[in-house]
């Protein structure tokens, strides 16, 4: 096979655009799938992916594609995620291409992710293909999206395909157009083997498996590999290429995607972005781009049966074999007991992992707060990161706090704009402009804190705007903030999975409604509990769940008052005892209590 007979793109979208059906057409023209072995979202390899409708992992494919022009050519699709969380394992996939396809819903338009994605195509210098899909629906607005693309990567009106993957109309016109726009990958089977790794899954019998494409040089069997993250080397003992299944072949040359086996054990030697060479031809220089996935929003899993620890602790070990940008380490609640603080991408990527754990496994798990990474500046001028309110240093130790704030870009209809800007100042938000694509649809910029937006922004968002607004985000920088550690108080002893980090404007609000959501979950005991949410040490708020009592002078009949005073003074002795040796079982809900805080 020629290599000008060679194309690899990607296919970018927003979520529900029809990526994944678009993928399951170009499958089925290329008869790379019989029609036996079809099924929709065929890529979409995880039940979680089916049901939730988006792409959790990345599929690269080989597509053998005999053209018009008598030519065969072999075409490469590299699937990517489309949820803003894995917006990195996107980066890295378009950096294995030469072109992407920009797929934009006829009825939806450019949403946040379209723009974030085309950007990213953008800054790898990919030529775009920009397709309307779903054309046939009586809703689509085809003028309009054009006019919006237009607008977002600066085509002309001819270079735009119109599409539907659902009833296969355009698929002709997108392989043309994959043929005659994307180029061939550059030849360079002679220069020092330079590979990047741009994802990587699990075997059980041969290792962490990456997956690559070759930009430098030749990959064979007996090579031994090295890797531009770390010095450890490893013999290759199979390369080959995707369809569908991994298929074997004798070696990969530059321009070619597909797999490395070389019996590698250890997940944390595998890391999306670095560069893969070889010892027989070493490359001097990694390729670029490569930067670590550092998580953004930290949550404590538990398990609800404390014998399940071990278990949890393997789960979380074979997931993060398939899922590199996963980190926990061992932490112990003494409300919750022994667990793991782990660190996610995004709160969906939290959701998904903490799904995956209770399917795949058979786990219960209690979830707590979702916090963020804030950096604190001590007065003995040393600076400290803190992924949990336990770990906030006392309050006459700091200096200063500092919190995650990112950019974030939304894409709604205009109507809207008057509330989501009301939204984003109720958070803190910081405004910066305001874009339009077309009368309708305008693109709104605002700084906002990290921290504000993981709970129930995206949510409230789409609430306002009846589900037609869209959120990107990155992380910018980090800012000084006033922020507070706010402790809850139950029975006396402070609860740490209660406690959250939060602004001093917001805290007193906070306390107070925590305390009466408190009081409304934990069930009555045979002693007085007390709520109390405190702010360096001061109680700002109280409650009380009020003691079950028993009628202790039901038994008497007549008789002096003091028979019944007597009965009460020694019931009231008792509910003392009892509250000084008593515990409380707090139950998950009360827990989640955090979370369900009403901002309005």
């Amino acid at each position: 096979m020629k290599k000008s007979c060679l194309r690899n793109f990607s296919i970018i979208a927003h979520i529900d655009h029809g990526k994944s059906t678009l993928a399951d057409r170009l499958l089925e023209a290329t008869k790379t799938v019989s029609s036996k072995d079809m099924r929709n979202q065929i890529l979409d390899s995880m039940d979680l992916e089916r049901e939730r409708g988006i792409t959790i992992k990345s599929h690269p494919i080989q597509m053998q594609y005999n053209h018009s022009d008598e030519q065969s050519y072999i075409l490469n699709l590299i699937d990517t995620p489309g949820h803003v969380d894995f917006s990195y394992e996107v980066s890295r996939s378009l950096a294995a291409c030469e072109g992407a396809l920009l797929l934009v819903d006829a009825a939806q338009g450019v949403e946040a992710q379209t723009v974030s994605n085309a950007f990213l195509a953008i800054d790898n210098d990919l030529v775009i293909i920009p397709i309307i899909n779903k054309v046939d629906l009586a809703s689509a607005r085809i003028d309009d999206v054009k006019m919006q693309i237009m607008e977002l990567i600066g085509c002309i009106d001819d270079e735009i395909i119109l599409a539907s993957a659902k009833d296969g109309i355009g698929i002709q016109d997108i392989f043309n157009a994959i043929i005659d726009r994307i180029p061939a990958p550059n030849i360079n089977d002679d220069a020092p083997t330079r590979a990047l790794i741009f994802d990587s899954t699990y075997d059980n019998y041969r290792g962490v498996i990456p997956y690559v494409r070759v930009f430098d040089g030749t990959l064979k069997k007996g090579m031994t590999a090295q890797f531009s993250a770390h010095d450890e080397s490893y013999e290759i003992t199979e390369v080959g290429h995707f369809v569908l299944k991994q298929v074997q072949t004798n070696e990969l040359r530059s321009g070619d995607v597909g797999y490395v086996v070389g019996s590698i054990r250890d997940m944390g030697h595998i890391e999306p972005g670095a560069t893969l060479t070889t010892k027989e031809n070493p490359a001097p220089e990694p390729l670029p781009g490569y930067k670590k996935m550092k998580p953004m929003v930290f949550s404590g899993l538990y398990p609800v049966d404390a014998d399940d620890y071990d278990q949890l602790r393997v789960a979380l070990e074979k997931l993060k074999l398939n899922d590199a940008s996963l980190e926990f380490t061992p932490e112990t609640s003494e409300a919750l007991g022994f667990g793991f603080r782990c660190g996610f991408l995004g709160l969906l990527h939290m959701e998904i992992v903490q799904e995956r754990l209770e399917r795949e496994f058979n786990l219960i798990l209690v979830t707590t707060t979702p916090n963020v990474v804030y950096q604190v500046h001590l007065r003995d001028g040393s600076i400290i990161e803190v992924d949990t309110p336990a770990q906030m240093p006392l309050f006459g130790e700091i200096d200063e706090i500092l919190e995650p704030m990112v950019s974030a870009e939304i894409i709604a209809p205009n109507d809207y704009i008057g509330s989501i800007m009301k939204l984003c100042q109720k958070k803190r938000g910081k405004y910066k402009n305001t874009n339009y694509f077309s009368p309708e649809k305008a693109q709104i910029h605002y700084d906002l804190p990290l921290g504000e937006i993981i709970f129930d922004f995206y949510d409230k968002l789409k609430s306002l705007s009846r589900g037609y607004a869209s959120l990107d985000y990155e992380f910018k920088k980090f800012s000084i903030a006033n922020l507070k550690k706010l402790d809850i108080l139950i029975h006396g002893e402070p609860v740490d999975a209660l406690s959250i980090i939060c602004h001093a404007d917001d805290a007193y609000r906070r306390g107070v409604a925590l305390c009466s959501k408190l009081k409304e979950l934990i069930p009555r005991q045979m002693f007085e509990v007390v709520i109390q949410a405190a702010l360096n040490n001061r109680i700002i708020a109280r409650t009380t769940v009020k003691a079950l009592r028993k009628n202790v002078t039901a038994k008497c009949y007549g008789g002096d008052i003091t028979r019944k005073r007597k009965l009460w003074e020694k019931q009231k002795k008792g509910k003392k005892r009892m509250k000084m040796i008593g515990k409380i079982e707090i139950p998950q809900e009360a827990l989640l209590a955090v979370l369900q805080i009403d901002d309005d």
